[in-house]
């Protein structure tokens, strides 16, 4: 299934590429993946992202991981993901509200910590992935602006999280405060224009998932100079 997914979007690529254009497109990876930073699963405890949107805030000494660096259409995203045992799978599916699946979701950020969905994929199940690192298509790219962010949205649980990082790693949940510790509350945005505050943040630890991009080419067209007639 990745072989035929990656090619998928290779094509895609190639075909935005092979369209005149005033510019060459750009291909950006937003969030691109450590693959230092490995889910747990099916070591003890496994853990795993629980329905939440969620965005990696800082690793080390960079922030702005997802922020959309220039405006563009985001063509597909990647997702890390740990292989936990059958025991694991289904006490996650029991507690969590059925099968591990997430979708990508684009947020346009406000104040105190706030955040409005604006846009999002479509969401996929993630069971047949388990233990691979899957490139994956959007069926219907989103375009995207400058500044924005890219999330990840887990109505369920997704086995997409590396911990045991440093203190200098850290994501936000869509938690307000006061639910930073329930993890099985439904916090997940999935709704047009939902505003939700980012208040939780999770120290030591990465969300495995990135984005793939093709940035707006820039125009290289210079105004044309009005003719003036002379006057006798």
């Amino acid at each position: 299934m990745q072989r035929r997914l990656v090619p998928a979007l290779a094509a895609f690529c190639g075909l935005a590429l092979a369209v005149p254009t005033l510019a060459s497109a750009q291909i950006v990876e937003i969030g691109k993946i450590d693959p230092a930073a490995k889910p747990g699963c099916p070591a003890k405890p496994c853990f795993a992202v629980s329905r939440t949107t969620g965005y990696q805030a800082k690793v080390g000494t960079t922030r702005g991981l997802m922020t959309v660096p220039k405006d563009g259409r985001i063509v597909a995203w990647s997702i890390a993901l740990g292989k936990p045992g059958k025991k694991q799978i289904d006490f996650f599916n029991s507690k969590l509200g059925g099968e591990s699946q997430a979708q990508l979701t684009i947020l346009d950020p406000k104040r105190k910590l706030r955040s409005r969905a604006v846009a999002q994929g479509e969401p996929v199940k993630l069971a047949q992935y388990f233990g691979t690192t899957p490139q994956i298509p959007l069926i219907k790219s989103i375009p995207v602006k400058k500044g924005q962010v890219v999330a990840l949205t887990v109505t369920t649980w997704a086995p997409a999280l590396a911990t045991g990082l440093g203190s200098d790693t850290s994501w936000r949940a869509s938690r307000e405060k006061g639910q930073c510790d329930d993890t099985q509350g439904q916090t997940a945005q999935t709704q047009a224009n939902q505003l939700a505050q980012y208040y939780c943040l999770y120290r030591t630890a990465r969300l495995t998932y990135g984005a793939t991009m093709i940035a707006t080419p820039a125009t290289n067209e210079t105004p044309k100079k009005k003719k003036t007639s002379a006057k006798r």
